[in-house]
């Protein structure tokens, strides 16, 4: 079973009337590994994840949005980091040292 199989691949057009057994077969080969792969990865994933996610029909969609989650995440810890080395002070005397591994 491919569960990836819609992470390797694009989605292949949609069924017709005029489409043959193997597009058909193709398709729903396509359909069901992309539902698996949203479902496992909606169980594996964090709830704050999960809550900040829309949801998505597509892996590939919704692969996206959970690295975009993190991009932000990643800037907001860095602001946070800078906030908190800016406005760390010296107050005792125990030395830099003590200070720089307090931040």
């Amino acid at each position: 079973m491919d569960i990836d199989y819609t992470i390797r691949k694009d989605e292949p057009p949609a069924i017709t009337d005029e489409s043959s057994p193997a597009d058909v077969a193709l398709y729903e080969r396509w359909e069901r590994s992309n539902r698996l792969s949203v479902m496992f990865i909606k169980t594996k994933i964090s709830a704050g994840i999960r809550g900040s996610v829309d949801q998505y029909e597509k892996v590939q969609d919704l692969l996206k949005a959970i690295d975009e989650q993190f991009i932000t995440s990643d800037k907001t810890l860095a602001s946070t980091l800078i906030m908190k080395f800016s406005s760390l002070r010296l107050t005792s005397v125990k030395g830099v040292r003590e200070y720089i591994m307090k931040m």
